[in-house]
C-alpha cells in the first residue's frame, strides 16, 4: 500500500508536493486540472515494470496500454526537454524485508521502503536514469540507504549508507545503467561480495506495481451475451470488458464485509450493493445451456415483476457494475486506481457508492483483512459528503481518507490537501470547490425579487 507520493516536472505538475496516501485517497478538481495525471504516472510506472524491454526507462504506452503519453517532451512539465522528471514514493511491505550481511552477519529488518529517482534526456536525446535511491525503513527507526548514480561516460556506481558493501577482488569494471527506472543491474550483485539483497529490492518494486489495477472513466456498454471459457482474468480490464468473466471466475471465493459478518460470493455482494444503491432489486449471471460457453446477465429492475437483460436497464448500471466487481474481485493487497467511479449515477447512488468503498477497505477474505487501497479521481460532492458523515459518525477514522484538490488558479498548479477533522469537517474548504452553490442561491433570490418587483410595477401600470 502506498503511504506517500511526490512527483515533479510531470505534465502539468511542477511539483505535487508530498501526497499522503490513505486506504481511500481522493483527487478532486476542475476538468484539465491535472488530477488524472497522478494515476497516469503510476500506471506508466506499472506498464514499465511489466514491459519485456528491460532497457526501457519508461514505457510511455501503446495500443493496448492503460495510458499513452507520447514522447518525453509531451509529458515533461512545460514541454521542456531540459527538465528532469523526479519522483519519490513510500510503500508498506506485506511481509517484513530481512537483509542479512553474509560478511558481518548483521541482520536488518524493514517494514517499508522508500524509492526516489530522477529521469531525463541525455546529450544524445536518449531517456536515461540519472540516479535512484532506496531507503529501507527499519523497525528500530534507523534506515539503510542504497542507490545508483550516473557518473562520467554514462557509467554508474552503487552507493550505500548504513550497510558496508565489500568489493570482490580483481579489477573493477563499470556498471551498466539501471534496469528500467528502478532496478539494479545484474552486474551490481556480482561486483560486491554482499549485494544479493539488491535483487530483493528489485523484486519488491515489481510486486508493488503488480498489485496495481486500473479502471478508466468510460466503461464498455452491456451486451446480451457473454462468452467465458473458464479463464480467470487478472482484472475487469481497463474498460470493464472482463467484468462478467471475473464474476464467473470468482464463484468459489467468499468475502465478508466486516468483523464477524458472514461470507458471501462476489455475485451476492454485487447484487446486494446494487440493491442498496437503489439501482436494482436483483442481479444474476446465468448460463445459456450446459453445452455452450455463453452467459447472460439478468436483472430485476425496481418496480418490475420480470427478469430482463442488462442492456434493457439504465446505462448507469453498466457503468458502475465494473467498479463494484473490480473492488471485490481484486486480490488481497491490491491498489485500485479508478477514474470517476460515480459516472452516470444519480446523487443518491453516488452517496451510497461511498459506503461501498468503506466496505471494500474493511472487507476480509479467508479470515484476513484484504488490505485494499483505493485511489479515486472524482467530481462527486455527494461521494465526499457521505465519507464526511461516516467520519463524524465514527464509522471510519479521518486518517482513513486522504483528499486533495487540484487548484489550477495558481501557477504553477498546486495540489491542496483537504484538512478533514475527526468530526468530518473540512477546515480549508477551497473556494468554489464544487461550483458556487451559495452564489447561485443568492443570484436566484435577487433575480426572483427583481422579477416580483417588475411584475408588481407592470400590474400597477395596467391598473392606471
Amino acid at each position: 500500500m502506498f503511504e506517500r507520493l511526490r512527483i515533479q516536472n510531470f505534465k502539468g505538475w511542477q511539483d505535487t508536493g508530498r501526497i499522503r496516501m490513505a486506504p481511500i485517497t481522493l483527487f478532486f478538481g476542475a476538468n484539465s486540472s491535472g488530477k488524472s495525471s497522478i494515476g497516469q504516472f503510476l500506471m506508466m510506472l506499472k506498464q514499465t515494470v511489466e514491459s519485456p524491454d528491460r532497457k526501457a526507462v519508461f514505457h510511455l504506452g501503446g495500443k493496448n496500454t492503460a495510458v499513452q503519453l507520447g514522447s518525453y517532451r509531451e509529458m515533461v512539465f512545460r514541454r521542456d526537454p531540459k527538465k528532469e522528471i523526479s519522483f519519490e514514493y513510500q510503500w508498506s511491505l506485506p511481509n517484513s524485508l530481512t537483509i542479512k550481511d553474509p560478511i558481518s552477519e548483521r541482520s536488518l529488518k524493514g517494514d517499508a521502503l522508500v524509492f526516489a529517482a530522477e529521469v531525463g534526456l541525455s546529450d544524445s536525446n536518449l531517456l536515461e536514469v540519472k540516479k535512484t535511491k532506496y531507503r529501507v525503513l527499519k523497525e528500530d527507526d534507523q534506515s539503510l540507504f542504497v542507490g545508483l548514480e550516473e557518473g562520467d561516460k554514462r557509467n554508474y556506481a552503487v552507493s550505500a549508507e548504513g550497510y558496508d558493501l565489500v568489493r570482490k577482488r580483481g579489477r573493477g569494471w563499470p556498471l551498466r545503467g539501471p534496469v528500467r527506472f528502478y532496478g539494479f543491474p545484474d552486474e551490481a550483485v556480482t561486483y560486491y561480495q554482499n549485494a544479493e539483497f539488491l535483487q530483493e529490492l528489485n523484486l519488491e518494486q515489481e510486486l508493488l506495481f503488480k498489485s496495481i489495477y486500473y479502471l478508466g472513466p468510460l466503461r464498455t456498454r452491456a451486451d446480451r451475451l457473454y462468452t467465458w471459457t473458464g479463464i480467470t482474468p487478472e482484472s475487469v480490464g481497463f474498460a470493464g470488458e472482463n467484468t462478467v468473466a471475473a464474476i464467473l471466475a470468482a464463484r468459489d471465493r467468499r468475502i465478508s464485509l466486516g468483523h464477524r459478518k458472514r461470507t458471501k460470493r462476489l455475485e451476492e455482494i454485487v447484487s446486494s450493493k446494487l440493491a442498496k444503491m437503489g439501482l436494482l432489486e436483483k442481479f444474476k449471471v446465468d448460463s445459456i445451456s450446459e453445452q455452450r460457453q455463453e452467459y447472460e446477465v439478468k436483472v430485476h429492475a425496481k418496480g418490475s415483476a420480470d427478469w430482463v437483460d442488462l442492456p434493457d436497464v439504465g446505462f448507469g448500471i453498466s457503468q458502475v457494475l465494473p467498479v463494484l466487481v473490480q473492488c471485490f474481485y481484486a486480490p488481497p493487497g491490491s491498489i485500485i486506481i479508478m477514474e470517476q467511479p460515480e459516472i452516470h449515477l444519480h446523487p443518491s447512488a453516488q452517496s451510497d457508492l461511498a459506503d461501498v468503498m468503506i466496505d471494500v477497505i474493511n472487507s476480509k477474505e479467508n479470515g484476513r483483512d484484504r488490505n485494499i487501497q483505493l485511489i479515486i479521481e472524482t467530481h462527486s460532492e455527494h461521494f465526499l459528503r457521505r465519507l464526511q458523515r461516516r467520519i463524524a459518525e465514527g464509522v471510519i477514522d479521518e486518517a482513513t481518507v486522504s483528499a486533495y484538490f487540484a487548484d489550477i488558479n495558481k501557477f504553477p498548479a498546486k495540489l491542496e490537501p483537504l484538512q478533514i477533522d475527526e468530526y468530518g469537517n473540512i477546515q480549508n474548504w477551497p473556494e468554489h470547490f464544487f461550483g458556487d452553490e451559495m452564489g447561485d442561491i443568492l443570484a436566484q433570490t435577487e433575480a426572483g425579487i427583481k422579477r416580483r418587483m417588475q411584475s408588481q410595477q407592470d400590474t400597477r401600470g395596467l391598473e392606471k
